[in-house]
């Protein structure tokens, strides 16, 4: 990369950042117990930290572990309220100077981008590879094995050094970096770290840059460890298909899954971001519809978990299965549901029923 990072490690670590990252992170939190911990002495805290940070004593605590399953089995890695408001300051800091950097269709964790995004995209291009579906279009699809687990954290600070020339930034990215233990020397970032995910994003921005500029492949998304390729010839995708697994192999120390390969047309459906795409509309993948149906029938009393089904469905065509949910409750009121529920199930029902719309 040509460009440069010029915020200072003065500027990362000054309580005027500090403060600002705060506020940030206690937002949606404030009744957590070791976030109100943290606020009683909030200035004390915080100093602590800036003193530890300006003499470069820092070290970065412990995390807490667990699992969750949806919506797929996953560890999770929390650190301490103090590791996470660095986190926000460091974040506050790259970010803006990262994203710059990133193509326009890498979709995860980025502001403005999203999953809905990606996928009005991908049909966006699915329409233009196909002319307006008058021609075959072929998708390839692939995705990381074990993505976080993965990142070789060497290849990853290599890469940030293109940019950072302060070594003492560099040094405190590091300690959050080797802060996680993997289980193998060298390997993965935490998933629950803010960082990790503007990292996982600028790690496979090595990867989104040979895409684009090497392979000359106009139409690809990226959200996370998942990505598509478009094409009207699919010989042109299966030869580049090893350059693609080559690349990730000797560049980023990464393997594609072998059993989430496919070269496929849209007419057949093309499985990506847990809807089944086709020409003219797209459905939850069968697992999606599983686990969506089950987490309803779980939490039957929770308005959060009905709604924010019924608004993931607003986005494809799910008439029916909206339909089922609802029915599930028999209805909204006996549940003590309000206004927002039954008006999103309306809404669900009656978008349903045509093509997508837009997010």
């Amino acid at each position: 990369m040509g460009v440069r990072f010029t915020h200072t490690y003065e500027d990362i670590i000054s309580l005027e950042n500090l403060l600002e990252a705060w506020k940030e992170f206690v937002r949606g939190k404030r009744k957590k117990k070791d976030v109100q911990e943290f606020q009683y002495r909030l200035m004390d805290n915080v100093l602590a930290l800036h003193r530890d940070l300006a003499n470069q004593t820092y070290v970065h605590g412990p995390y807490h572990a667990f699992n969750i399953s949806d919506p797929r089995p996953r560890n999770i890695h929390k650190a301490t309220v103090r590791d996470r408001l660095l986190h926000h300051a460091l974040y506050r800091k790259l970010y803006p100077f990262f994203d710059r950097t990133f193509i326009a269709d890498s979709y995860s964790c980025r502001k403005g981008k999203g999953t809905h995004r990606a996928m009005n995209r991908f049909r966006a291009f699915a329409y233009q590879v196909s002319r307006n579906h008058t021609r075959t279009c072929w998708v390839l699809k692939c995705d990381v094995r074990k993505f976080f687990a993965s990142i070789d954290q060497g290849t990853l600070m290599h890469v940030l050094a293109l940019c950072i020339r302060d070594e003492r930034i560099l040094g405190l990215i590091g300690r959050v970096v080797d802060s996680f233990d993997s289980g193998i020397a060298g390997k993965g970032l935490p998933l629950g770290n803010l960082t990790s995910q503007l990292l996982v994003n600028i790690y496979m921005n090595e990867f989104d840059q040979f895409v684009k500029h090497r392979l000359k492949a106009k139409y690809y998304v990226r959200y996370a460890d998942d990505f598509v390729i478009l094409s009207h010839e699919r010989k042109w995708l299966a030869e580049i298909l090893p350059r693609v697994a080559g690349f990730l192999r000797a560049q980023l120390k990464l393997e594609l899954h072998p059993r989430k390969i496919s070269i496929s047309t849209i007419a057949s459906g093309v499985d990506f971001l847990g809807w089944v795409h086709f020409p003219d509309h797209r459905v939850l993948r069968r697992a999606t519809k599983r686990r969506m149906l089950h987490n309803c029938a779980a939490n039957r009393e929770n308005e959060n978990v009905l709604t924010s089904y019924l608004g993931l469905l607003s986005h494809g065509n799910a008439q029916k299965l909206g339909g089922q949910m609802c029915g599930m409750v028999e209805s909204l009121d006996d549940f003590g549901f309000g206004a927002d529920a039954s008006s999103q199930a309306g809404n669900t029902r009656r978008r349903g029923s045509g093509k997508i719309f837009e997010s």
